[in-house]
């Protein structure tokens, strides 16, 4: 038997090529998939559960997801709902598609899986010692599950089946692998298991393992043997090239991808191109695993931001930009020591120069002479109290702090007033382990519901 799944962009929310997306409609999909998050963007979406894609962006496009599987009459699944796949951001994937649903005068099956995990479940996990830590790992301790914001599992192909096997329209999946949500129904037909998981890795982007990544869509085809997979863009092409170079995405080993209950292992792997615009892939094999393991993510607040900027235009200061803020770092260090009674062990400030080398500092290799530089300074404290109080402190050092000390004190530009912005809480991750289950279904909660249009 055959699988096709259809794949219409990497991650819902960045869209895709209505074009694209309607030809691999025509080809008669049996089901159509699409990543919903991941860990990309960092801790702030899953430490307060919430989405890093408009809504108004998400709703626009599950609409013409939720129009094509109507025509297709075929299971739309997808993973990681909301970016970090919390029950909440499920429930406001729900939301949206309740109100789909009813805008569009359909009646649906909806399935729902919750992937969060209460601190107690992986408090009792380690005390059991089945929880592993991955590299690289923090310490995990009681005291930490107790500050984290939000604990999720990645569900893997058997949670994601479970949810079809329900008969839903639509599954709306927390947090999952990436691939699980393509490879679960191909495994439940009997396919070929190395070819549903390879074929899941290489599909789970969609069209960034062809030769234009920006269209988005990918057709899928899973049997007995391998996978084909082709991008239904007019001018994107699936070349083994492309095709093999997508296993080193996100990956750390180009031959083996670890997954709930196995792992997957391609050094066999062969890659035959078809014609100009699509590859086979056999050879793939799925090794399982003697434990089911899935892996854990958690996030807790790491502290409070604040920011202030200010821009040098002067030349002297521009090409002394780095000597002036190291300056001024030892500078307003010791004025909050003074005013405020903090040792630089109870914050953290930061002065990093826009243009310079903000994102590499010592690394950077690239030097030439800017007009302007951005000074921003970023101090992170235990609270929001202390890190706005030393934003406020520092305030006028940065907008006036001359370079020597027989000069007149300078003046200097602030983009904004105030100049200072609060960012709230810092968050960060803390988690990152696998925990062994006795049964898939045991850490993940399965709901099925009737919505739409009476």
């Amino acid at each position: 038997m055959t699988t096709r799944v259809l794949v219409p962009t990497g991650a819902l929310g960045i869209s895709f090529s209505s074009e694209a997306f309607a030809r691999g409609i025509a080809a008669k999909p049996d089901i159509i998939c699409v990543d919903g998050g991941s860990t990309d963007s960092g801790p702030f979406y899953l430490g307060t559960g919430t989405s890093k894609y408009s809504r108004a962006g998400t709703k626009e496009e599950w609409r013409q997801l939720m129009i094509a599987r109507a025509q297709a009459d075929v299971p739309l699944v997808i993973g990681t709902c909301g970016t970090c796949g919390s029950d909440a951001s499920v429930d406001w994937m729900y939301s949206i598609t309740l109100e789909l649903a009813e805008e569009l005068g359909q009646t649906l099956k909806v399935a729902t899986l919750y992937s969060s995990q209460p601190a107690g479940r992986v408090k009792t996990a380690l005390a059991d010692s089945r929880i592993s830590p991955l590299m690289p790992a923090p310490d995990m301790s009681p005291e930490l599950l107790e500050h984290c914001e939000n604990i999720v599992a990645l569900a893997g192909a058997e949670q994601i089946g479970a949810a079809l096997k329900t008969g839903a329209d639509i599954v709306l999946a927390g947090r999952a692998t990436d691939t699980a949500i393509v490879s679960a129904l191909p495994l439940l037909r009997g396919d070929h298991a190395g070819a549903a998981w390879h074929g899941a890795k290489i599909a789970e982007c969609g069209a960034l393992c062809s030769t234009d990544p920006t269209t988005g869509v990918i057709l899928l085809d899973i049997d007995e043997e391998g996978f084909t997979v082709e991008a239904m863009a007019a001018d994107a092409l699936c070349t083994p090239h492309s095709v093999s170079a997508h296993m080193l995405y996100e990956n750390s080993d180009p031959f083996i991808l670890y997954e709930p209950g196995g792992h997957l292992d391609v050094t066999g792997a062969r890659y035959e191109a078809l014609d100009a615009r699509r590859t086979r892939v056999t050879g793939s094999e799925w090794v399982p695993s003697n434990r089911y393991t899935v892996k854990l993510e958690g996030a807790k607040v790491g502290g409070y931001q604040t920011t202030i900027m200010a821009i040098l235009r002067d030349e002297r200061y521009v090409a002394h930009a780095r000597e002036w803020a190291d300056k001024l770092h030892s500078f307003v260090t010791r004025e909050i020591e003074k005013r405020m009674g903090l040792a630089p062990s109870d914050y953290d400030l930061e002065f990093r120069l826009i243009g310079v080398d903000a994102a590499l500092g010592a690394m950077e290799t690239k030097h030439s002479a800017p007009v302007e530089v951005g000074v921003l300074g970023i101090i992170t404290a235990q609270d929001a109290e202390t890190s706005s109080e030393i934003g406020k402190l520092i305030n006028p050092y940065v907008l006036h702090y001359p370079l020597t000390r027989d000069e007149e004190l300078p003046t200097f530009a602030f983009p904004h007033s105030p100049a200072q912005s609060e960012r709230g809480a810092l968050y960060e991750f803390c988690l990152n382990h696998v925990m062994v289950l006795e049964d898939p279904m045991e850490a993940f909660r399965l709901t099925v519901h009737k919505v739409g249009h009476a």
